[in-house]
């Protein structure tokens, strides 16, 4: 179990470094708040994580930026009290837990966004079809095999809700990174 972890910390730093070497400042990073829980609650002793998981997710469950980022303060502020781990892993992540917030993310579509549930349910069905994959001829026929898994497994998926707010959430979030950056005042020398 611990193996386990270390592993899923470390493939979770590499994937956030190749996602920052490839898209850079227009990276656009959620954590799963889930997981965040979780992390939380094994620095905290038994009696005091079902508090936590109710502050973080109450916090996430904020319609503003600012209310949620206030309440997670005050939850880092009360896992200071409990557990200085805790609250450290908290600050570690703060600002990628209100991602969705900042870029206005409307509820219902927050809901769904704020855990890695879709994708794993994505990956449970790749791996459950790919139990049937017997032979393999290189890299070109792995790729074709996991299209065709997905286009199978296409039909079990089931519809995100508030997906209609994806389009205008995307606008925002183009029009965010294409606005000019203020140029730098150059004094001459």
């Amino acid at each position: 179990m611990m193996n386990q972890r270390i592993e899923h910390a470390l493939f979770d730093d590499l994937l956030s470094k190749a996602l920052r070497a490839r898209f850079g400042k227009k990276l656009v990073h959620q954590r799963c708040a889930i997981h965040k829980s979780r992390n939380l609650q094994r620095h905290l002793a038994k009696p005091y994580r079902p508090e936590a998981h109710r502050r973080l997710m109450t916090a996430l469950e904020q319609t503003s930026y600012a209310d949620a980022r206030r309440m997670l303060r005050e939850l880092e502020t009360w896992l200071r009290t409990k557990n200085e781990s805790a609250a450290a892993s908290l600050v570690e992540a703060f600002e990628e837990l209100l991602t969705l917030h900042r870029v206005q993310v409307p509820p219902l579509l927050r809901k769904t966004l704020l855990s890695t549930n879709p994708i794993e349910s994505m990956f449970s069905l790749v791996r459950h079809s790919e139990r049937n994959l017997k032979r393999t001829r290189g890299s070109h026929m792995l790729q074709r095999w996991l299209g065709t898994v997905l286009l199978a497994c296409e039909g079990r998926f089931r519809r995100v809700k508030g997906y209609a707010e994806i389009a205008p959430v995307m606008a925002r979030l183009e029009a965010e990174q294409t606005e000019p950056q203020p140029a730098s005042t150059k004094k001459a020398a």
